[in-house]
């Protein structure tokens, strides 16, 4: 299992709609180790293919280190999620911090809604059903985004962007001290 480096915000497959995962290869069973090993590394609670350079509809997470803090959270531990499709959202919308492996030291609030229901293929590719609220819902959302070539930046103001521009520009010219292994643009 490896370390992956994780591209940042403005590389352009982060911006690019993925492919569905057709089979269960060796190749697919050890991006999935090594997409663990480098969310654990970059201390994230998800991490989704393209951030690591993959077209390909598939994310990793495990929100125990959020949820085991908190009495009214679900504990599902570490989750494989292939060929996502959300069935439904619910709930009210809810205003959360969120931040992104691909854009470090970047945090801001993002309005979601409270619930949402998915189903997809586990790491075996069987079908499995979740219906998820509270932080698991809101990375479900958020990986799930990036699959849609979404980033959470899109949520923000023109006014909250800017307050961000100065550590964006420190991303782009690699000036910013990351703790784990990136990739710039390319």
């Amino acid at each position: 299992m490896s370390v992956l480096p994780i591209v940042t915000y403005n590389d352009p497959v982060l911006r690019e709609k993925t492919k569905p995962v057709e089979e269960n290869t060796q190749e697919l069973q050890t991006l999935i180790d090594d997409m663990f090993d480098t969310m654990y590394n970059s201390q994230g609670v998800g991490l989704a293919a393209p951030q690591i350079g993959e077209k390909i509809q598939l994310f990793v997470m495990d929100v125990d280190g959020i949820t085991d803090e908190l009495e009214d959270e679900t504990s599902r531990g570490p989750l494989v999620i292939i060929n996502p499709e959300i069935v439904e959202t619910a709930g009210e919308k809810v205003k959360m911090e969120e931040g992104c492996l691909s854009i470090p030291d970047v945090r801001d609030d993002v309005v979601r809604p409270e619930r949402v229901t998915i189903e997809y293929l586990d790491r075996d590719l069987n079908t499995k059903h979740i219906e998820a609220e509270g932080w698991e819902s809101r990375v479900i959302q958020h990986e799930y985004d990036h699959l849609q070539g979404v980033l959470f930046l899109d949520y923000l103001s023109a006014f909250k962007k800017r307050l961000h521009k100065s550590l964006l520009k420190k991303i782009d010219k690699g000036t910013l001290k990351i703790e784990y292994p990136v990739v710039p643009k390319k």
